[in-house]
């Protein structure tokens, strides 16, 4: 059977990535404030969300153990699609929050596995070559489905509303066309993805230490790795042993207090900016309508957030990321001022709302560089790829606990002095930043 081209299904794969953790984390905020549930308990319930990605290192060894790593891919994205078919059920019904809420779960949960599998699937179905050659694909696919998720299904859902002058059916419908999209994507992968002989259900990527992080060659050889190390017990040791050597490098408490709380501002700015969006002005928001929210904050914003991210890259790869480290800094945490400007200017025009929220999104994604590339340098040797996603966890911690209590406070403060309160948080980002120590050549292209 002649072999697909890598075009039929990297793009794909990391579409159907995307979509469900846009629509977990950022689509679900969009919903509640629709249906009128309060900022505290929006805040506080979906930030729990986030706790799948959090704890995610702990079952992915599994993930190597049992199955294959195309069978999760597959199955994953025909429950993800079901998940949200479940949600648009129960949109309609009085106790929508709480079941709502249950399914979302199922489908955080889901997600996160289905990243786990689409990320080692990536490594055994591409050589060496063909794995840096589709890198910016599969990221440029992934805003893709953000523009998709955060974009164009808020923009049906306003249109939904405007158009039948019910919220709940309208989100109802909109959650059916995400699961028709999800249960397509599995169908489909389900024919096209191709079968690598490495895909099999053993720890391939967990056991042996000199594999986590290695080429694809490498990581090809996972039958060399001796029986005992195949056995649970063997993967067992490993996972401690990968555990135990992060928490043993060089600058760790630095490292995890950078992890921590870089992001301090960003992780209660991103559960409150979406209710700032759609509430009234006599409620110290800004009125925007559902189609409005949809091409401002992901469309818009979305464009700005991928250009700063592009522009950080290529800056980093010149000059290395300890040269661009403080401007980065500034850049992550100077333009959220550009909410508390809003909140304090009556009625802004809707064009100077979407220069603010592009001139904001534009600082996170040049910002934002700087903390990714910190996870992959920090990251490096030994346990490389367990390393990463233990890294990752403490970055999605980041995100979910400061998270948890951004509805309560601003309910408290009101959003004026909420936005304020801001721009403090961002003397955290500062203070975490001066404790890093970077070697001056790392991320700087060499000959």
């Amino acid at each position: 059977m002649r072999q697909l081209s890598p075009w039929t299904w990297v793009p794909s794969l990391y579409f159907a990535e995307g979509i469900p953790y846009v629509i977990v984390m950022t689509l679900s905020l969009v919903l509640y404030k629709r249906m009128g549930v309060s900022n505290t308990d929006i805040a506080l319930y979906t930030s729990w969300l986030n706790l799948p990605w959090v704890i995610k290192p702990l079952w992915s060894p599994f993930v190597d153990l049992l199955k294959t790593k195309r069978w999760w891919i597959v199955w994953m994205q025909l429950l993800l699609g079901a998940g949200l078919a479940g949600v648009a059920f129960t949109l309609p019904t009085s106790h929508f929050f709480q079941t709502s809420l249950a399914v979302f779960w199922l489908l955080a949960f889901s997600s996160a596995t289905h990243d786990i599998a689409a990320d080692g699937f990536y490594m055994l179905g591409l050589t060496s070559h063909q794995q840096a050659l589709f890198v910016g694909i599969r990221s440029t696919f992934y805003r893709i489905a953000t523009i998709a998720g955060q974009g164009l299904l808020v923009l049906l859902a306003g249109t939904l509303e405007t158009r039948t002058g019910t919220i709940p059916y309208a989100w109802s419908l909109t959650f059916f066309v995400a699961a028709g999209l999800l249960i397509g994507c599995g169908l489909y992968h389900s024919l096209v993805l191709p079968r690598p002989t490495t895909d099999t259900s053993c720890p391939d990527t967990a056991v042996h230490p000199r594999e986590l992080g290695e080429a694809s060659e490498k990581v090809r050889q996972s039958s060399k790795v001796p029986e005992k190390a195949r056995r649970p017990e063997g993967l067992l040791h490993g996972f401690i042993r990968a555990i135990r050597s992060f928490f043993q490098k060089e600058q760790a408490g630095a490292a995890l207090l950078f992890m921590l709380l870089y992001r301090l501002p960003e992780a209660q700015l991103a559960k409150m900016s979406i209710p700032f969006l759609i509430d009234s002005p006599e409620a110290g928001g800004l009125g925007l309508t559902t189609q409005q929210v949809g091409f401002a904050q992901g469309t818009v914003g979305i464009i700005g957030l991928t250009l700063g991210g592009i522009l950080g890259g290529l800056a980093v790869a010149r000059d290395g990321l300890r040269h661009w480290l403080w401007p980065m800094v500034w850049a992550i945490s100077l333009p959220d001022v550009v909410y508390v400007l809003l909140s304090y200017t009556p009625a802004p025009h809707l064009a100077f709302v979407n220069a603010c929220l592009f001139t904001e999104q534009l600082g996170y994604g040049f910002g934002f560089t700087a903390y990714m590339l910190y996870l992959i340098y920090y990251a490096r040797g030994t346990h490389q790829t367990a390393h990463y996603a233990i890294c990752t966890a403490f970055m999605a911690c980041g995100m979910m606990l400061p998270g948890m209590v951004a509805g309560w406070l601003q309910e408290l403060l009101g959003y004026r002095l909420f936005f304020v309160w801001i721009m403090g948080c961002t003397l955290a980002t500062f203070g975490v930043t001066a404790l890093l120590k970077i070697d001056p050549a790392f991320g700087k292209k060499t000959a």
